[in-house]
């Protein structure tokens, strides 16, 4: 029953953040804590909310919408729509987590775990909103989670700063992400991580062949060829990095930056960037970005992407921090390589 209210409870907040908000102006982050969210809008309308409803494992930036007022997430499982797909049942809009701390799962985890292997999954659970800010053209949001592993031990302390910005009809989310250890605390090398986004079907790749992708525990997930809906805009998404790779080359390269664009059948053209930061440990990152929507940066599984590279396996003794720092851009049309190196330059000299 849950699973099956939460498309009309999303929605229903969004219209009413749309609502109340029609005749602002600027970047409104609008908490609302009973219904377990924070609503972003930008001149009265939708950009994303932060949401940590009971029905995940993690909190997470859902839906996104791009200037032009076109949804670039994945609906499923949240909010299905026609001819998406339905794996990996854990890749929920924008998170950030990791696949083996301590040997915990933190990345896989979703109400669809099977009891019996709950015990090595790990949960981060949102513990408070500290802040939010709205201005003219930037609104900010500061929150604290805690990381608790299988065994309800909690392993890290998370404060999330996001920045909400726009400048034209271009969005962009800036996060800065910092975790102190509660314990002793290794990141185990490993490719699921650490910053994800899976991305509306017609942002997929054309090229994707399908396959079957295996977790940290050994458990496989199968993933369809692609294939033509009938009514549904057919996939046409194209991953670029900053070292000019492109399409399914790009996954386990390295680059300061990676971008994905398509369009959606109408005629409207998006484009994502994600930005590493040169404070950021691995930089320049490895990118796991998969064919069949899954778009994620990832400087901790040097040797799950390279095997010529011995494992990182980065550590923290307890009351060490460590802080990452990503920028992501949404763009209405198709970015040349020039404009997103000028972006990566901008976000390096202006965020420490």
């Amino acid at each position: 029953m849950r699973r099956r209210t939460m498309p009309f409870l999303l929605a229903a907040g969004l219209l009413c953040a749309a609502s109340a908000f029609a005749a602002s102006k600027g970047v409104a982050v609008v908490p609302d804590a009973a219904n377990r969210r924070v609503d972003i809008t930008i001149d009265g309308k939708p950009f994303t909310s932060y949401i940590w409803p009971e029905t995940l494992k993690k909190p997470v930036l859902y839906p996104i919408v791009d200037g032009d007022g076109v949804t670039v997430t994945r609906g499923w499982p949240l909010a299905p729509r026609a001819g998406e797909r339905t794996d990996h049942p854990h890749h929920d809009g924008l998170w950030f987590n990791y696949s083996n701390v301590n040997g915990f799962d933190f990345w896989n985890n979703s109400t669809a775990i099977p009891a019996a292997r709950a015990a090595k999954m790990g949960t981060i659970v949102f513990d408070k909103i500290v802040s939010t800010k709205s201005g003219a053209n930037r609104g900010e949001l500061v929150s604290n989670s805690t990381w608790i592993d299988g065994q309800n031990h909690a392993i890290l302390a998370e404060t999330t700063h996001y920045v909400f910005a726009r400048q034209g009809a271009t969005r962009t989310i800036d996060l800065t992400v910092t975790l102190t250890a509660l314990d002793h605390v290794v990141f185990n090398d490993d490719k699921d991580g650490l910053l994800g986004l899976r991305v509306a079907r017609w942002l997929e790749s054309p090229e994707e062949k399908g396959g079957t992708f295996t977790d940290a525990n050994g458990v496989a997930t199968t993933v369809a060829a692609v294939g033509n809906v009938p009514g549904v805009a057919p996939p046409t998404g194209e991953y670029m990095t900053s070292e000019g790779v492109k399409g399914e080359a790009v996954w386990s390269t390295r680059g300061r930056w990676c971008s994905l664009t398509g369009h959606d059948g109408n005629g409207h053209v998006a484009a994502i960037a994600i930005f590493d930061h040169p404070g950021n440990i691995g930089y320049p990152t490895y990118w796991h970005a998969r064919g069949y929507g899954l778009f994620a940066v990832n400087p901790l599984g040097r040797h799950a992407f390279d095997a010529k590279q011995p494992p990182l396996n980065y550590t923290l003794e307890k009351g060490q921090s460590t802080t990452f720092r990503y920028r992501i851009v949404f763009l209405t049309h198709a970015a040349t390589a020039e404009e997103l190196n000028r972006e990566a330059d901008t976000f390096a000299a202006t965020v420490r």
